[in-house]
């Protein structure tokens, strides 16, 4: 604490101005911190390029809430649906909706691109210019002539670390939360024990709180700050930062409860958040060994050597590792994140490369040509061995992404809109599976989930572990015409294919221990008309699968836009022999050419992984 509460040194009234000891700015280097945001975001967006369409299926489950709230129907999944909390990311549903009102979001497509990849994609861009530009502004309080250094040197970091761009580019709220961490940092950095800045601070920990559950640690960053700091008035200012973050999320959480009933989002009942223990920050040690244990022994002995000198980047250093520590914390004490490359750890990249970017840039200021040799030798090294390191990470999400909008929207949304055309199942039939957020968009079905992220009583019945419970609701009382389960579901749920069959359901397509059932007393003909969406389904879903598993995933293209109902244009009901159509169901006429199937059907045999992703 003596390196934080050493006095600071006087501070000119003009942010970036000339300081007593720094190296003086040139009038041109006023235009080198921009220049460096911008290319330190070039070289993220040439990173993020390599996602292509990509958005993970989990944010579609927010974009469905986008689209239900932009059409009137309140935060629901689907019209009809009640109000349930199945998203925990308000903030980014709020930035969503914005888009959509003004016509950017879940209206159509940009230049051929879907803008349910493209606006996601544009503000996570957007996001990482500002976090830059955050860096930017504490860089120069520690080193006016080479803040643009710092800040082309933390672009590069965060465009060499893939679990950064992916998540940030995955179509969730990473981006924002990343942006939030900087922009505290820099107010701790820059800000005083004033009522003013007290408030600020407040606002932004609001924000990332309202961004993500775990956010709401970076409440604690600016009274530890100031305090620590002992600056005048600190204690005044803490708790006037308390204070007002309490007023700002506790007001939040009585409209939560008031409209969901509930104290904490239903994703978090679901997913049986328990109170950590000192077991789970080993996690943490996997974050230090994915950026490189070398390259961060180097950052750790650059931040050394500036934490022994006095003056402003030993100042800026020490206020910069109060945010670092709480995210590295939160991330520790967070439940293990089934998705790779880190999903949760976003503001530890954003804090932890300016930290490392700032400390190499001021140790190799203050060094000799000698040292300056030998710390880039070192640096040199450490960065080629981290690499390396990633490289085995990377491979394996460019392998097979993570389960994709895309790939959902056709695999469950657009086939099981088919399977209930041909099965001809009554108007408004039921489908239960685990992967929900392309099916919400692009399925006309009533949908089940069976994650229990936006399905209370599978929540409820996930955090008692109590599956019989689960199995009872769903088999007994939703009772839905379709079924799918596959990887650790059946065994998770409860739903594996001997309770299905003890309950009437039958196979339309196997899949390792799952796979899509329908209910047979629900289908009109019976086990020939089920024989025959059975042999159609065969080769379509053997298709998709493959794509997925072994053509490195489906990173895009569903069209200019995911709307309920396009199964209609994709398979027609067909009637057994001697049966009367329902009403309102279309029948093709004679000769009409076969239906459009989901995916192509090649020839050749196909070859199925041996696992399937699980959510």
């Amino acid at each position: 604490m003596k390196i934080l509460n050493r006095p600071a040194p006087s501070r000119p009234a003009v942010p970036g101005a000339r300081r007593s000891g720094a190296p003086p700015d040139t009038p041109s280097r006023s235009w080198a911190v921009p220049v460096a945001v911008l290319a330190g975001t070039a070289l993220v967006a040439v990173r993020a390029a390599g996602l292509g369409q990509w958005i993970v299926d989990d944010a579609a489950v927010t974009f469905a809430y986008v689209r239900s709230i932009g059409e009137g129907l309140g935060p629901v999944q689907q019209a009809g649906s009640p109000p349930v909390e199945g998203y925990s990311n308000p903030a980014w549903l709020a930035l969503l909706l914005v888009g959509r009102v003004l016509g950017l979001f879940d209206r159509g497509a940009w230049f051929g691109v879907s803008d349910l990849a493209l606006f996601p994609k544009a503000l996570a861009l957007g996001c990482v210019a500002g976090t830059l530009a955050c860096v930017g502004g504490a860089a120069r309080v520690a080193l006016p002539a080479r803040a643009w250094l710092v800040v082309l040197g933390t672009g590069a970091l965060l465009a060499a670390d893939q679990a950064y761009v992916v998540w940030c580019f995955s179509g969730l709220e990473n981006s924002l939360y990343g942006l939030l961490a900087a922009a505290l940092a820099l107010l701790l950095v820059r800000g005083g024990a004033t009522p003013r800045a007290a408030c600020a601070a407040a606002a932004l920990a609001l924000l990332a709180a309202l961004t993500r559950p775990d956010g709401a640690v970076l409440a604690a960053a600016y009274p530890l700050t100031v305090l620590l700091l002992r600056r005048p008035g600190a204690l005044r200012a803490a708790l006037c930062h308390c204070a007002v973050f309490g007023a700002g999320y506790g007001l939040f959480l009585l409209w939560r409860h008031a409209e969901f009933g509930r104290w904490v989002p239903n994703t978090a009942v679901a997913k049986s958040q328990e109170p950590p223990d000192t077991a789970e920050l080993a996690k943490v040690g996997e974050l230090i060994g994915y950026a490189g244990w070398a390259f961060v022994l180097v950052c750790v002995a650059c931040a050394g050597l500036a934490l022994g000198r006095p003056g402003p980047v030993r100042r800026v250093i020490g206020v910069l590792c109060v945010p670092l520590t709480l995210t590295l914390l939160a991330y520790g004490a967070l439940a293990r994140d089934w998705m790779p490359l880190y999903r949760f750890a976003t503001p530890v990249w954003v804090l932890g490369s300016a930290v490392a970017a700032l400390a190499v840039t001021a140790a190799w200021s203050g060094a000799r040509p000698r040292a300056r040799a030998l710390l880039g030798c070192a640096l040199g090294g450490a960065l080629t061995l981290s690499l390396a390191g990633q490289g085995a990470h990377d491979e394996r999400f460019t392998a097979e992404p993570t389960l994709s909008m895309c790939w959902v929207a056709d695999r469950y949304g657009r086939t099981f809109d088919t399977y209930a055309d041909r099965l001809a199942l009554r108007p408004g039939a039921t489908a239960a599976l685990p992967d929900l957020g392309g099916t919400l968009l692009a399925s006309r079905l009533r949908v089940v989930d069976v994650a229990g992220l936006t399905d209370r009583r599978i929540a409820d019945a996930y955090a008692a572990h109590d599956k019989a419970a689960l199995t009872r609701y769903v088999l007994d009382e939703v009772r839905p015409e379709l079924i799918h389960s596959h990887g650790a579901w059946p065994g998770r749920s409860g739903l594996t294919a001997a309770r299905l069959a003890a309950a009437g359901y039958v196979p339309l397509y196997r899949e390792d221990n799952g796979g899509d059932y329908v209910l047979a007393s629900a289908v009109p003909g019976g086990a020939r008309r089920i024989a025959a969406v059975r042999e159609w389904a065969r080769p379509r879903v053997d298709r998709m699968r493959h794509e997925k598993h072994a053509e490195g995933g489906r990173l895009g293209d569903c069209g200019a836009r995911l709307v309920p109902g396009r199964a209609a244009a994709i398979g027609h009901y067909a009637p057994a022999r001697g049966e009367v159509p329902p009403p309102g169901r279309r029948v093709p006429p004679p000769g009409a050419a076969e239906p459009i199937p989901l995916a192509p059907v090649r020839s050749a045999p196909v070859v199925l992984a041996a696992a399937e992703v699980t959510r």
